[in-house]
């Protein structure tokens, strides 16, 4: 079992640059995919981006490509979403989940492919 716990939202301006951690528990971390989600108020959560296991395979969502980047240090349980040049629209609870089966940068982009959630982070990006 994995517990996740994200940290670094908070209100930001336009532009802004900051970056999302998601400490995970437990000696398996490392065998996981993990994700990013994010659910904007009166939306449905929606896919951000996925590593692999490894950190050597990545994949996002179009809106996000060449301002987001994710990481991630399995020597400290932890991965990272660095969100650069945030746009108002990007306002939003993120999310970090893992998922212990294989990685398939289509089938990752669904919820239920992962098994363990953290209780999110809220993102607010004023313009």
């Amino acid at each position: 079992q994995v517990q996740l716990v994200e940290s670094g939202g908070g209100l930001v301006q336009a532009g802004g640059s900051p970056r999302l951690s998601c400490a995970g528990s437990g000696r398996s971390f490392s065998t996981y995919n993990m994700g990013w989600f994010r659910q904007a108020p009166g939306k449905e959560r929606e896919f951000v981006a996925v590593v692999n296991w490894s950190g050597g395979s990545t994949y996002y969502i179009d809106s996000v490509k060449g301002r987001f980047t994710l990481s991630r240090d399995n020597a400290k349980n932890t991965v990272y979403l660095q969100m650069n040049n945030l746009h108002p629209s990007d306002t939003a609870i993120y999310y970090c989940a893992a998922d212990g089966g294989s990685f398939d940068y289509i089938r990752n982009q669904r919820p239920g492919k992962y098994a363990y959630w953290g209780q999110g982070t809220q993102v607010t990006v004023s313009s």
